[in-house]
């Protein structure tokens, strides 16, 4: 069955080293940084060089000019030798039930079609009704056998998972790619899942065969053929628009929606026994 441990941190690296990696990562020279930040060229110099130390304030700073997510902010912080900013909650916490009501509720709402909510590595947290039935459909009897939380970028890529069963699998695989290699330059956990699943039969060779710079379509869905059932979805994704704790900042609600007629009437049609009782 697919390994789905989580990836590793990247290794701690100096504030100057991180800083200067970030700059570059936004496409911004020393200049253009210095003058965003209201100081001069030769400060940010010695920043990035370790001649200078900054203040936990300038950090801060940085990081909202940088527009880094809050886990690089911390490590930011860290490497300057501050204590971290923003706290990194479990989801099942106290301090996040409310963030945890609204989740729940949004996907209550999304019945009868599917809708998870995943972490930053796509790591499935929570899932409705419809969305645990799709993967146990897709999954058949492997499905019992699976005690970890389910990956969805692993998932349509591991021959073992759902891969077999999507109609247009070279293009939405190639459509994940392209996204993963997004953020794989800014997050190292990113970066880790794109190497295991390049190790997958035929991804790496998909992965280099990829055109980056032609036109992508309007949108990729999703076609699903399997037992003689056929569903054409496509998805769309959600997020906190305040989040002010690294855990929220990287959840994502993925929503599977009918593309056509008929597959709207297929999973209404799978909910009716249901609602029924």
């Amino acid at each position: 069955m697919m390994d789905i441990a989580a990836a590793p941190d990247q290794a701690v690296a100096s504030f100057g080293t991180l800083m200067r990696q970030w700059r570059r990562r936004r496409g911004l020279s020393q200049l253009e940084l210095a003058e965003h930040g209201g100081v001069s060229q030769r400060h940010v110099s010695f920043l990035e060089s370790g001649r200078a130390r900054p203040s936990r304030q300038m950090v801060l700073h940085l990081g909202e000019l940088l527009d880094l997510p809050l886990r690089e902010r911390n490590r930011l912080l860290h490497a300057a030798g501050f204590a971290a900013a923003y706290r990194e909650s479990r989801l099942d916490e106290p301090r996040l039930a409310e963030a945890r009501h609204a989740l729940q509720l949004l996907l209550k709402q999304h019945e009868p079609f599917p809708a998870v909510v995943v972490d930053g590595t796509w790591t499935m947290q929570i899932a409705n009704k419809a969305a645990e039935a799709m993967i146990a459909f897709l999954l058949g009897s492997a499905a019992a056998a699976l005690r970890q939380p389910v990956n969805l970028i692993k998932l349509p890529l591991h021959p073992q998972g759902a891969r077999p069963f999507i109609a247009n699998w070279r293009e939405v695989a190639g459509a994940m790619l392209h996204q993963l290699q997004r953020e794989a330059l800014a997050s190292p956990a990113a970066a880790s899942l794109l190497a295991e699943v390049r190790t997958y039969p035929d991804v790496d060779a998909l992965w280099r065969s990829l055109d980056w710079d032609s036109e992508p379509r309007p949108v990729v869905g999703l076609k699903i053929v399997k037992d003689g059932i056929a569903l054409n979805l496509i998805t769309m994704i959600a997020s906190f628009g305040t989040p002010q704790d690294v855990t929220l900042q990287n959840l994502r609600i993925e929503s599977f929606l009918p593309a056509d007629a008929a597959s709207e009437a297929l999973l209404r049609r799978s909910v009716e026994p249901a609602a029924a009782v």
